[in-house]
């Protein structure tokens, strides 16, 4: 696999480190930064061995599949905006996706060509099926210095077996494009979307984009964190990127975290 980032990215000074192999993308990004890289750098994997996801699970990267990881310059950002990068990343994401089909004879103008749908916080769904996610970690250096990685995991080739959810891939929508053209059209997106967003200066321009494509977005759900199960109907995103949701008795909560079930599947949570 030959991989490159496009010319808009690399005129924004965004570069780019291709691994045989690596345990994280994330892991060796931050591992950077912690070294005095500032970014933006993408770090690509050929093959990863132990990808992370949300809430401490594992992300499994079979050959073929992207795993990417983006260290992004935070400094004068203030820290409780820094979160509205995980929704840039998913608006971009769902947009490079988009464009994959469009490599497709006769798939961009049918019924799937925008069939892409975003689940808070972090997935692209095709469908019912998770087809990539999205982790951001951050940490504080020493000397007071953020770091942001945003980590990509595309399911380019195949899907994982044995999940707890239902999962697919671009192979098996149909869609033959490679890792390496997934990535050079998400630095594409990437670098558009982060001009909207202006150093979260723009997060209802992001929000306006993320919440045309919300999976869910007025239907029933149910957000499990720790022992507690919040349900009612998905209303929207506010400023900060938190789920709100209008409980059965006319409240609105505020969700930053949790465990997101939709529809049936919100009864059964």
């Amino acid at each position: 696999m030959n991989y490159r980032l496009s010319d808009a990215a690399r005129a924004d000074g965004h570069r780019l480190h291709v691994h045989d192999s690596l345990a994280s993308t994330n892991t060796e990004a931050m591992e950077r930064a912690r070294a005095g890289e500032s970014g933006p750098l993408w770090i690509v994997a050929k093959s990863q061995e132990a990808g992370r996801g949300r809430r401490g699970n594992a992300w499994t990267s079979l050959p073929g599949n992207l795993a990417a990881s983006l260290l992004w310059p935070v400094g004068g950002i203030e820290p409780d905006r820094v979160a509205t990068l995980g929704f840039v990343a998913g608006v971009a994401l769902a947009g490079a996706l988009d464009q994959a089909c469009g490599t497709v004879p006769g798939f961009a103008n049918g019924p799937d060509a925008r069939s892409f749908t975003l689940k808070w916080p972090n997935d692209v769904l095709a469908g019912s099926a998770k087809l990539a996610g999205i982790l951001l970690e951050a940490e504080v250096l020493p000397g007071g210095r953020r770091a942001v990685v945003i980590g990509f995991g595309v399911n380019v080739a195949a899907a994982p077996e044995g999940l707890a959810y239902p999962a697919t891939s671009l192979a098996a929508l149909g869609i033959g494009v490679g890792a390496e053209k997934v990535l050079e059209y998400l630095s594409i997106h990437v670098t558009e979307t982060a001009r909207i967003w202006n150093r979260a200066r723009n997060f209802e321009g992001i929000r306006a984009r993320w919440l045309a494509r919300a999976s869910g977005l007025g239907s029933r759900v149910a957000v499990r964190s720790g022992a507690e199960t919040l349900e009612g109907l998905f209303e929207t995103i506010d400023e900060g990127g938190r789920l709100v949701i209008l409980a059965p008795d006319g409240t609105r909560r505020t969700v930053t975290a949790g465990e997101v079930h939709f529809g049936t599947a919100a009864t059964a949570a």
